[in-house]
This record gives structure tokens, C-alpha cells and sequence, in this order.
């Protein structure tokens, strides 16, 4: 799907102020109310806006400690019924299949180290998982970074 400049900067604008209304994002950009509907509207068929929602921070409510961990699983089992027992353990934050030495990559929120380990453990005992391997985040500088990307995308155009 092809974006425009104009996409970028409703993009923009709605994740600077994500509860300004359409009317007044229309008034900042200078573009009809039915425009930048429609503009948000195609970009969220089109899967260019994917969410809108807001995005919780695991450490804001108990939960500082992420990982990213990779797990080796049992082949057997086959990757659905693998990603359908781990989506029963809540701190499991994000699942991806990946290429190299491990099967799937996933990011894991707890609230301790130790925590972490009751986490990990859990994944095992689904007996999906035959090894893991974690890696703590010491310091997030910045996630889910999609945005500057959009916009050079939209200046390509």
C-alpha cells in the first residue's frame, strides 16, 4: 500500500497526541475532517496502522524485568501448538518464529529476577519447549520504532 506525506503526518500527529479527535487533527493539518478519516480509515484496512490501542508499560504496574529469550521446541508438536501453550503464560509479551539456532524468539515481562526463573520454568512445563536460552534487557533505549520508518517510506513516494 502505498503512503503519502500526508499519511506520515497523521500518523505523526496521533502518536504525539494519540487522544486528539479527527476535527482537530484536521484543524492542525489543514485538511478536510473527511480527509484524514478517510486517511486513517484506508491505513487501518490496509494493516498500515495496525493497532489502536493504548500500549501498557509492564513495569508501570510490576513488571520491570524483560527478556528476550529463545526457545528450541519440541518439532513434533509443530510451531501452532507451541505458540498456543506459551499464549497461556501472561508474561509472554511477544512470540516470532526466527531463523538460526533457535526455533522462536520471544519477550518476556516478570517482576524479579527470580520471577523471571517461575516464568521460564513455565514455558518448560508446557513440554513444548526442550531448551531456552535468555538474554536480561538491561536498558531499553527505544521499542516498537516504526514511525521514522513510515516516514521515509512517505518520502519516497
Amino acid at each position: 500500500m502505498g503512503i503519502d506525506a500526508l499519511d506520515a503526518k497523521i500518523v505523526r500527529l496521533f502518536t504525539d497526541s494519540p487522544r486528539i479527535s479527527v476535527l482537530e487533527a484536521s484543524r492542525v493539518l489543514k485538511v478536510a475532517r473527511a480527509t484524514v478519516q478517510s486517511r486513517l480509515d484506508r491505513m487501518l484496512e490496509t494493516g498500515v496502522i495496525g493497532i489502536w490501542a493504548p500500549q501498557p508499560d509492564p513495569a508501570a504496574f510490576g513488571f520491570p524485568v524483560v527478556a528476550f529469550c529463545s526457545l528450541t521446541i519440541n518439532q513434533d508438536l509443530g510451531h501452532d501448538a507451541v505458540v498456543a501453550a506459551l499464549a497461556t503464560i501472561p508474561e509472554i509479551l511477544e512470540i516470532h518464529t526466527v531463523s538460526g539456532g533457535s526455533d522462536l524468539m520471544t519477550r518476556v515481562a516478570a517482576r524479579s529476577n527470580s520471577d523471571l526463573q517461575r516464568v521460564l520454568d513455565a514455558m518448560i512445563a508446557t513440554k513444548s519447549v526442550r531448551r531456552s536460552a535468555s538474554v536480561m534487557v538491561l536498558n531499553t533505549h527505544f521499542q516498537g520504532r516504526t514511525l521514522p520508518l513510515l516516514e521515509a517510506a512517505a518520502e519516497t513516494i
